[in-house]
């Protein structure tokens, strides 16, 4: 392998992770894939908080954290109601109450 082909092979690396990055930045910033992800989120690894950090809300995703290890994962629980409850909601009742009204639990 020459200098051309690394070279070659080293841009088309950046433009792979540019162009991932754009993506998993749209995903994570849009209305309607918010709810998705972090739907899903919460019912596979809620336990972890993460669902709560994506849609902006560090201290309850700090509190489920510690829940969870307090508890043994007992409290995983409540992240997979609360990710039932996402799913179910419409895209508009989603936005308007995590996103815009910012209600932390359920």
């Amino acid at each position: 392998m020459d200098n051309k082909d690394f070279e070659n092979i080293k841009q088309d690396t950046k433009e792979t992770l540019h162009e991932f990055s754009d993506n998993v930045n749209k995903t994570i910033n849009s209305q309607e894939n918010k709810k998705i992800l972090v739907g899903i989120l919460a019912i596979f690894v809620g336990y972890l908080g993460i669902h709560k950090f994506i849609l902006g809300y560090k201290k309850e995703g700090i509190i489920q954290l510690v829940a969870s290890i307090v508890t043994c994962g007992v409290a995983g629980i409540i992240p997979f109601i609360e990710g039932i409850i996402y799913l179910t909601k419409t895209d508009e009742e989603f936005y308007q109450t995590y996103q815009v009204g910012h209600k932390g639990w359920f």
